[in-house]
């Protein structure tokens, strides 16, 4: 995960540093601002997104997570197809229901929604994403958004779309990560107004897992279809302590299903504050490893 705060002179090196060093896949956040770094440097994802797609070969990219706080499903799609062709299909698209705290939930003015209304919003903003990314033209009216005649030609490079990674901690998050979701997405416990430690993380997660698994036995689908992403914290344990250590937290939670382990590059202070040279040495000594499990 690479917040969107450096310059693209500065930024780029970490991008191509990901794929060099062997990681699957790099992320990033998609917001006008976020939490504690609110009045510091911060980019916009999608024309970000768009240089990393131009600038590297091998690795995916995507967001986590791209929200209706302030995309609108149309334009997003159109985005995103635009980002498929560009890196000749290695964008996915994560999407979250749109949190209240992370500072820019109001910025386009209105009150902020309660769960339920928000739960409704992102079931709707979804479904229509996942038909936008299929059908050449579509027509739509909801609660929330419509689309006429919006036209998403040439379509995706990724067939027969482009991924969508869906962030969800509960029961409704489940049931449409289940319906649309070729990915799930968890940051372990949903209140983030208190703290955890790592095995009150675990268990969390674990239980999330099961909900997943669940929500895919209504749907009647098959679980293993849809990979499991779990972005690290600081409540996840010391994830970036040292190679060895990252094997451990690895190996723990493959165990319980979780089938790509997202954590931060490190910054020089603060938040997610870290040694970037912890990643050379997962590189060397651990990734071969951990793609194993």
């Amino acid at each position: 995960m690479i917040l969107p705060e450096r310059r693209w002179r500065e930024s780029v090196l970490r991008w191509r540093a990901a794929e060099r060093l062997g990681f699957d896949s790099a992320w990033t956040y998609d917001h006008l601002w976020w939490r504690s770094l609110r009045d510091e440097p911060w980019f916009s994802a999608i024309p970000l997104l768009a240089a990393v797609a131009a600038s590297t070969e091998r690795i995916r990219f995507g967001t986590m997570v791209t929200s209706p706080n302030f995309r609108h499903p149309v334009v997003l799609a159109k985005d995103a197809i635009t980002l498929d062709d560009i890196s000749g299909g290695r964008f996915a698209l994560g999407v979250g229901a749109g949190s209240t705290g992370a500072g820019d939930a109001t910025v386009l003015g209105g009150e902020i929604l309660s769960a339920p209304d928000r739960a409704a919003r992102f079931s709707e903003f979804v479904a229509l994403l996942d038909t936008l990314l299929e059908q050449d033209v579509t027509s739509y009216q909801g609660r929330h958004f419509s689309a006429v005649e919006a036209r998403m030609i040439p379509g995706c490079v990724q067939s027969p779309r482009l991924p969508l990674a869906i962030a969800a901690t509960g029961p409704r998050g489940f049931d449409l990560a289940a319906r649309h979701g070729d990915a799930w997405v968890t940051s372990g416990p949903a209140d983030f107004s208190r703290s955890y430690t790592p095995d009150q993380f675990h268990a969390a997660v674990l239980a999330q897992v099961d909900g997943l698994q669940r929500a895919c036995a209504r749907a009647g689908r098959d679980p293993a279809s849809i990979e499991r992403i779990l972005v690290t914290t600081d409540m996840t344990g010391d994830v970036l302590r040292s190679a060895e250590h990252f094997v451990t937290v690895a190996e723990r939670y493959a165990k319980c299903g979780i089938t790509h382990l997202v954590v931060h590059w490190p910054r020089e202070n603060g938040v997610f504050a870290g040694d970037p040279n912890v990643l050379e040495d997962i590189s060397r000594e651990a990734l071969l490893h951990v793609h194993s499990l």
